[in-house]
């Protein structure tokens, strides 16, 4: 009896217990609204998701890869994805199989193993190899390190320098990212370390192709070749990048589970693959035509994987997967952040590469930047509305029996101007505009020319996506000594098939 008594005080305390505890925190909250405000911030955001990189990302950077504008991350992930595009990810992230060893087997593994390639004396660009340049110099000689041994084929090798796992990761995952000709390198690798954390082996791991390299890497050239041979005689790099896109649209079919589908072989050879094989493909493929594009990682209602193109001085967001719908679309190219936002999130390193900004009126004119979109329509496919609505050609009687030159002549007439007048080409475009900028010099200045209407869309692609400044901007503000620069067109039909360009330009 006397126990059952004791065991029922027991459950009372604990009861009178609980009752007061939740009595304190009711009254904390009550007098504390702040802290109520937070509770429910944080159960909120564990309901959410984590939306950004578990790994502890500060370890491994040192230097941001990206002078501009930074990316911000949202708070929390895309919660709800287009119906059209809702499954068309398969991303896999770096996944690094890490095994702690004892300090015995890490000094028989030193008397085994050697560095193997350190890639000592090569460069990688920042604009071209953005993850190279997010790292400090001693994870810059590990990335070299990582990079010629993945080039030979090197398996396990000891870490030219001291480096935590983690930071080995960091490692991996920039190499990956930066170099998507390095098809047969797995997403996954291992990494032995001592209880201090250091690690003493890292092993590479390589997929399928790498058992017959030298076959797999000429039909790698020739699958690259076809497409790019139709692109590099393209006048713009914007006119390369749509080409680009189209064609992966037309040659690679999404297909979840495919062999070696995180490999820009899988899309370009093998015509199959997931996201991570589109991103690579077209990566690969705009590197070698010269133009900046990285391999952007993010969250997409999965894991999911895109690109972020420099186009001109602005970057933009490209997902050449969900534009490969039934029909297909551009419906995910060349976007800004604010675009993106609502689908794709960043995470990982991809959060340190350059912001894809909006361009705004209001936004100050920094240096060695352009306004140019705030005056030029930034959409090719709704071209500038021009001074007359009427066709340009309905004035313009045909006469087959005319020649060519007698055409010309009679629709130069009509247009009211001389031969010599005329700039037939994008590069005499340029070259007239490289020159009269150079006439004109700093300040406030305008000038006139004339082109065939033929070329204006050409010119109206090349100031909308930027590439008019390596036309003829750059070169021209560097003789001049200045570094900034800022254009407003005005378009006038003549008639005959020409039109004349106004020119106001801003240069300081």
């Amino acid at each position: 009896m006397r126990g059952t008594m004791k065991l029922i005080r027991n459950i009372f305390c604990v009861i009178v217990a609980i009752l007061v505890a939740g009595s304190l925190g009711i009254l904390i909250c009550a007098l504390n609204p702040s802290l109520t405000a937070s509770l429910a911030e944080k159960v909120q955001q564990m309901q959410a998701g984590p939306a950004k990189p578990d790994r502890p990302i500060s370890s491994i950077i040192s230097v941001v890869g990206n002078d501009g504008e930074k990316y911000i991350v949202p708070d929390t992930y895309p919660q709800e994805i287009p119906a059209d595009v809702g499954g068309l990810v398969g991303y896999q992230p770096i996944t690094a199989n890490n095994e702690q060893i004892g300090q015995e087997e890490a000094d028989n593994l030193g008397s085994i193993l050697a560095p193997g390639e350190t890639g000592e004396g090569l460069s990688f660009p920042a604009e071209y190899y953005p993850y190279y340049a997010m790292l400090n110099d001693t994870l810059k000689t590990l990335y070299r390190q990582v990079y010629a041994n993945a080039l030979v084929l090197n398996t396990s090798f000891t870490p030219a320098q001291a480096v935590t796992t983690d930071q080995a990761t960091g490692v991996v995952e920039a190499v990956y990212n930066d170099h998507p000709e390095l098809f047969w390198l797995d997403a996954e690798f291992s990494c032995k370390y001592l209880r201090t954390g250091i690690c003493v082996e890292i092993t590479l791991k390589y997929n399928e192709t790498a058992d017959d390299l030298v076959t797999a890497k000429q039909n790698f050239d020739a699958a690259a070749l076809q497409i790019l041979s139709g692109a590099q005689s393209l006048g713009t790099d914007y006119e390369k990048e749509q080409y680009i896109h189209d064609a992966l649209v037309q040659i690679v079919e999404y297909r979840a589970s495919s062999p070696i589908d995180q490999s820009a072989y899988s899309a370009l050879v093998m015509g199959k693959s997931v996201c991570a094989g589109y991103s690579r493909a077209f990566q690969y493929l705009m590197q070698q035509l010269g133009i900046p594009c990285y391999y952007c990682t993010g969250y997409a209602g999965e894991d999911h994987a895109w690109n972020i193109v420099k186009m001109g001085s602005l970057y933009r967001n490209v997902d050449v997967t969900w534009d490969d719908t039934e029909p297909s679309t551009y419906d995910y190219y060349n976007k800004s952040d604010r675009e993106f936002g609502t689908t794709h999130v960043r995470t990982d390193l991809a959060v340190y590469l350059p912001a894809c900004v909006d361009v705004s009126t209001e936004e100050p004119v920094k240096p060695g930047s352009s306004i140019v979109d705030n005056y030029i329509n930034p959409n090719p496919i709704e071209p500038l509305v021009w001074q007359s609505k009427e066709n340009p050609y309905d004035s313009v009687e045909i006469d087959e029996e005319q020649s060519e030159e007698e055409k010309r002549k009679e629709n130069l007439e009509k247009a009211g101007i001389t031969e010599d007048q005329v700039l037939d080409t994008v590069e005499e475009y340029y070259e007239d505009c490289g020159k009269r900028l150079e006439e004109a010099g700093a300040g406030e200045q305008q000038f006139v020319n004339v082109i065939p209407e033929s070329l204006w869309s050409s010119l109206e692609r090349a100031y909308s996506s930027g590439t008019y400044m390596k036309g003829y901007v750059s070169e021209t503000l560097k003789k001049l000594g200045l570094e900034n620069f800022m254009i407003q067109l005005q378009v006038q039909r003549l008639g005959g098939g020409y039109c004349r360009l106004y020119h106001n330009v801003y240069t300081y």
